[in-house]
This record gives C-alpha cells, sequence and structure tokens, in this order.
C-alpha cells in the first residue's frame, strides 16, 4: 500500500506534466532543467557543456561567457522566451487538473474498501489539504528542480506518512474483526484486495490521465515553435544550444 501510494504522490509531484508526457505525446525533449525569473531564465544540466544556459532580453550567456548576438538571434531568442513564459500557466493549468483526477482516483478507491465513516471523513480532510497545498506548490513554482529527485521524494514521502496509516488501520482492523469472528475467508478477501488495490492503483492512474493528453497534445505546436526559433543558435563553446529538441 505504502510503495502504490508512494507512485501516486510521484505523479504528483511531478505535475502530471512531466518530461515523460511531452516525449511521447510531442516527442519534445531536454536535457536541462528550466528556472524562470523575473528578468531571465535559467538553463542547468550536469552534462555535457554548456552546463548553464542563461537568456535575458537580447542577451546569451552560457557557462559563464556572454555570446554575440546577430540582431536576428536576439529577436528570435527574444520570442523564445516570450512565448516560453506564455506556455508556462497553460503547463501549470494541465497540472492542476492532474490533481484533481488523481486525488479523485484515491476518493473512488477508498470507497471499495468499506472504510468506516470517521476514517472516511479523516481521509477526505486529509486529501483535501494535500490537494490544496500542492495545487499552491504548483502555482508557485517557477523551476523544474522542484518536481524531481530529492525534492519529490521528500513531499512524497510527508503525504505517503499521512495518509497511508489510514488505509492500513482501517483495513486491518477490518481483518482482525473477522479473523475474530472465525470469518478466515473474509480476512483473507480483505488482504488479497489490499494486494490488489496496491498493484493495480498505478494502471488505473493512468488511464484517467488520459483525459488530459488532448490538452498535451495542444501545447505541441507552440513547444515544435520554441524548437525552431532556437534552432542554429551556439553556445561560446561553439555546440548548439539545444535546449529543446524535437523526436530525439
Amino acid at each position: 500500500m505504502k510503495r502504490s501510494l508512494a507512485a501516486l504522490i510521484l505523479v504528483l509531484a511531478a505535475g502530471t506534466l512531466h518530461a515523460q508526457d511531452l516525449a511521447k505525446v510531442c516527442h519534445a525533449t531536454s536535457s536541462y532543467d528550466l528556472t524562470v525569473q523575473s528578468d531571465r531564465m535559467v538553463f542547468d544540466r550536469d552534462t555535457p557543456a554548456p552546463t548553464r544556459v542563461v537568456l535575458s532580453p537580447g542577451m546569451l550567456q552560457t557557462d559563464g561567457r556572454s555570446v554575440p548576438l546577430s540582431y536576428e538571434d536576439q529577436d528570435r531568442l527574444d520570442l523564445f522566451q516570450r512565448d516560453l513564459r506564455a506556455l508556462m500557466p497553460r503547463v501549470k493549468a494541465i497540472a492542476q487538473q492532474g490533481v484533481g483526477v488523481t486525488l479523485q482516483l484515491v476518493r473512488d478507491e477508498s470507497g471499495s474498501l468499506n472504510l468506516d465513516a470517521d476514517t472516511q471523513a479523516e481521509l477526505n480532510r486529509r486529501l483535501a489539504a494535500h490537494s490544496a497545498e500542492l495545487r499552491q506548490r504548483i502555482a508557485d513554482s517557477q523551476s523544474t528542480h522542484d518536481w524531481h529527485g530529492d525534492a519529490a521524494d521528500r513531499y512524497a514521502n510527508e503525504i505517503v506518512s499521512d495518509i497511508a496509516p489510514l488505509f492500513i488501520s482501517a483495513l486491518g482492523q477490518q481483518a482482525v474483526s473477522a479473523a475474530m469472528s472465525g470469518d478466515l475467508q473474509q480476512a483473507a478477501a480483505l488482504r488479497d484486495r489490499a494486494s490488489n488495490l496496491a498493484g493495480s492503483f498505478q494502471p488505473r492512474l493512468q488511464r484517467r490521465l488520459q483525459v488530459l493528453r488532448p490538452e498535451i497534445q495542444a501545447l505541441c505546436p507552440d513547444i515544435q515553435r520554441l524548437s525552431a526559433l532556437q534552432a542554429g543558435i551556439r553556445a561560446s563553446n561553439g555546440r548548439q544550444l539545444n535546449l529543446v529538441l524535437i523526436g530525439q
């Protein structure tokens, strides 16, 4: 159960619209993380060089060195930044919808476990609190660093530690009650139900999230435009920027 919930929260923590979605639907990839600031955009990665690309109006800097730009390239990169900023609210809106879809599935699944009224009410309260917090995190986030690695793991573990005990305790109490009454078949059925829920939750979640696919597809032309705008522009080491790649 804990592993299943952890997988759920990692999907949430990725804001639903993660790199795999864009790669599958839009055939778009990037080896960079992105941090958006009021006056600039910072792209960073571990390897290869350039490992840090900074864009601001009329300026390109890679690995600490300014790159001379023609007027045409300045215009293209300025359009790139404008379009990318315009894309962010749409990405966040899809992520917000993903939160709603996912938490509704948790509620639906809990309904199949015959939780007592108090446990169900407490679960709903905790889900609402985590939903509000997660939605706020998505709204406030300005960096892809917020949604992977240790940061995502810590957030996932926080939510799992809060929600999982409710499921485990409720199912445990039902199983104990069934066993004490001599209904070993019911106790075994509860065990199997918990096992099946944990094992099949992620596939069911992925099926429900397909409702977001058309909205992700609607992003593809704009992402392709981003790729075209930065195509051919080179870093200080002579390599092409390739901040966004299509069909790679």
